[in-house]
């Protein structure tokens, strides 16, 4: 039979849908005729780097997904890992780039609503959110356009909704000019035994479309993100979507309602390629067809075309294969929280997608072919070089160390975010025990007297981008230590890897590269991979991004009272750091915020000290001798006790005399798998006899007092002139 072929196929046609002359030349060869426009439509969707990870899959196969705890792993729409008790926490971080470079609000706001659908979508109710953001040079003229908007984004949907925002990261550089990153990031929890996949099961059983209206808004968005960004970037403001975070509320209480039914065979969150993706990946999952109506689907706009309907990223929607005995109970709830329920097709047995509008069959492919047989390449890639060696006493000193360190915290990417968080909803649900700015978010697990979850986000794009493999380990190794430095074993991880254009070597190098760094690091620390997100092509007019691979962990605490934070620590506390003396200063933020260079090598990370000084870490905080913990990364050894004495409102007398090395190496220097604890001073003594028979590293440092940061004959700052140099920055450039 012949497909309906109302619009000429031509090359012209092909590239614009992002397909390369020999991939359109093997749909050819698959199909067995020139494809229908809508079918053209389905396959550049299917095929597009954001939902095939063509480039990548090599590569993500050699990652560590499995573990003791791990429930589900990579392929469905979230990571599941088991929190005992019957309890599990789902998660997942994904991107949304190039929408939130093109229109700040709704490419923020829908990246936060996607990514709670997917959790809810496994069965879990969401009980916190993060994100990570990079933004341009601060004096870039978008820079503060695009931070109102992405922050304001954010901050609406996920208030709006009812998650709070626990933690995140927000980053300035000027490779983000022309391509900012927005990874977000949400968890939630679910029963072990009630989870939910996208796997359809059994032939004949009704699709069903659940949630909001479909309208034209998002259509062409995931191939839209699976290319670079040129002068006609404008053009491209119709393929963002729309969010409205009362419709997802809404869906989500629906969804869960829905779920104790039993009436829930496989769901699917539409996200990128919307009704597309959504339906081809529960029926090639379950190895069945998938018939689609499109005249049942449920519309916000007039005469739309099977195209824009099978592309459309409208937000808020979900594919149900159902119960169909349970049809009527099922409908009845979506009508009661004021959402569409409507049946749209049905699952065969012949293993092939086929869609119909207006009466007419408008695409019939091979179902397993549009995900399976997506083109999967071994891309050329160079090794990055690794920088020569840059030994401390080839780096100049600070003239005045009160100068630098005040600088130092005042900078826009070691300043204060507390003008981003506190635009989020960070307390409500009521089970937050630790508000953003200290080392992770701690969430309190309702109904359990004792026990919370961690969260955290974490990478160093400069360490990536001086040695990749290096940079990968570390963004691994500092989650994993954030989430030691609040007490909680670290579980799993999500990555969201966002780099540039995959074709050219150089950058394909950075993600092979980064890939085996995290591979290294989560097997070492024990911290698999359980889902995760690909963002590619992350370039404007040639320009890449920093090659930021992000890392999210989530950490389990068996009892919160035993928590440590940052700020908690009391006077005459003494304070030790975990870990050997600083002195790498290579790809440092003293050598960039500071000399205003990039030079040197990433620090190495020695993952058996990190495991080593972590886990005595966590046990020293479990069994309450910590008052206050903070693990050294950026900015080494300064910062980290220059944020601690703001966080606490207390000074430190420090004395580096017994450290080798020169002062500048010793406070700013960005040596790995290290942390400052507070202890109390009867307890001091032998928590260093307990280090020093674990084989840890450690160094007294002093004693908290008074109100002045003191540093031997180096440093004295009053706090609070540290706390207005750290406060003042983010809210200024603002204004």
């Amino acid at each position: 039979m012949t497909i309906p072929n109302s619009i000429a196929i031509t090359p012209e046609l092909v590239a614009s849908h992002g397909l390369k002359p020999d991939e359109y030349q093997r749909i050819l060869d698959l199909i067995g005729r020139e494809p229908s426009f809508t079918e053209l439509g389905i396959f550049s969707a299917m095929w597009n780097e954001h939902c095939s990870y063509k480039s990548s899959k090599k590569w993500l196969r050699t990652l560590p997904t499995k573990g003791a705890r791990v429930i589900q792993g990579p392929g469905e729409n979230a990571g599941v890992v088991d929190i005992d008790d019957g309890d599990c926490v789902v998660f997942k971080m994904e991107s949304h780039n190039h929408p939130s470079y093109i229109e700040p609000y709704q490419g923020a706001a829908t990246g936060v609503g996607g990514i709670l659908r997917d959790v809810f979508t496994m069965g879990a109710r969401p009980i916190a959110a993060m994100n990570a953001l990079r933004f341009g040079s601060p004096d870039h003229p978008k820079t503060r356009h695009l931070v109102s908007g992405v922050v304001a984004g954010v901050g609406g949907y996920g208030n709006s909704f009812g998650v709070p925002t626990v933690g995140g990261e927000v980053e300035f550089d000027a490779r983000y000019n022309g391509n900012i990153l927005v990874n977000a990031f949400a968890a939630g929890l679910a029963k072990s035994d009630a989870i939910f996949l996208s796997e359809a099961k059994g032939v004949g059983l009704p699709v069903v479309y659940l949630g909001a209206k479909t309208g034209r808004d998002g259509v062409g968005g995931a191939t839209m993100a699976s290319a670079e960004f040129d002068e006609s970037i404008e053009e491209k403001r119709p393929t963002v979507q729309v969010g409205d975070p009362f419709t997802e509320k809404c869906l989500l209480e629906a969804c869960l309602e829905l779920m104790q039914t039993g009436a829930v065979i496989a769901i699917q969150d539409m996200g990128a390629a919307g009704l597309t993706c959504s339906a081809v990946e529960m029926g090639a999952k379950g190895d069945l067809g998938i018939e689609l109506n499109l005249d049942r689907v449920p519309v916000r706009e007039e005469r739309m075309t099977a195209y824009e309907m099978m592309l459309s990223e409208s937000q808020e929607r979900m594919l149900m294969v159902l119960q169909p005995e349970k049809e009527d109970e099922a409908k009845a709830i979506f009508v009661k929280w004021g959402l569409d329920f409507a049946i749209v097709g049905k699952t065969t047995d012949d293993l092939r997608f086929r869609v119909l509008h207006n009466g007419e069959e408008v695409a019939n492919l091979p179902i397993k072919d549009l995900g399976d047989q997506a083109p999967e390449y071994d891309r050329p890639w160079v090794q990055t070089n690794g920088r020569a060696p840059l030994p401390a006493s080839q780096v100049a000193e600070p003239a005045d160390y009160n100068d630098a360190l005040l600088k130092l915290v005042g900078s826009p990417n070691q300043s204060s975010r507390r003008w981003v968080w506190e635009q989020y909803d960070t307390l409500i649900q009521g089970n937050s025990l630790q508000r953003p700015g200290g080392d992770a978010g701690v969430v309190r697990i309702e109904g359990h007297a004792s026990k919370a979850l961690a969260f955290s986000s974490d990478v160093t794009p400069r360490y990536v981008e001086a040695d990749p493999f290096e940079g990968g380990k570390q963004a691994v190794a500092e989650c994993w230590r954030n989430l030691v430095a609040t007490g909680a074993e670290p579980l799993a991880a999500t990555d969201n890897l966002n780099f540039g254009n995959p074709e050219k070597p150089e950058i394909m190098g950075q993600l092979v590269g980064a890939i085996k760094g995290i591979g290294e690091a989560c097997r070492a620390l024990d911290f698999p991979i359980v889902s995760g997100n690909v963002s590619l092509y992350n370039e404007t007019n040639g320009v890449a991004i920093l090659p930021t691979p992000t890392i999210a962990g989530v950490g389990l605490l068996p009892d919160w009272q035993n928590m440590a934070r940052i700020g908690s620590a009391r006077d005459g506390d003494r304070l030790i750091m975990i870990g050997l003396d600083g002195s790498h200063l290579g790809s440092s933020v003293y050598l960039r915020d500071i000399l205003d260079t990039v030079d040197g090598p990433a620090p190495e990370v020695d993952l058996a000290a990190e495991r080593r000084n972590g886990e005595f870490v966590r046990s020293i905080i479990r069994n309450g001798q910590v008052t206050a913990c903070h693990d050294i990364s950026s900015g080494g050894l300064g910062i980290a006790l220059a944020e601690m004495a703001m966080a606490s409102r207390k000074g430190a007398k420090i004395s580096l005399k017994q450290q080798r090395g020169p002062a500048h190496a010793l406070l700013f220097g960005e040596d790995q798998a290290r942390y400052v604890i507070a202890v109390a001073a009867d307890l001091a003594d032998f928590v260093k006899a307990s280090a020093e028979s674990a084989g840890v590293p450690f160094r007294g440092l002093g004693t908290v007092e008074g109100d002045r940061l003191v540093v031997d004959d180096i440093i004295d700052l009053a706090v609070i002139d540290l706390d207005d140099a750290y406060e003042s920055w983010f809210p200024s450039f603002m204004n």
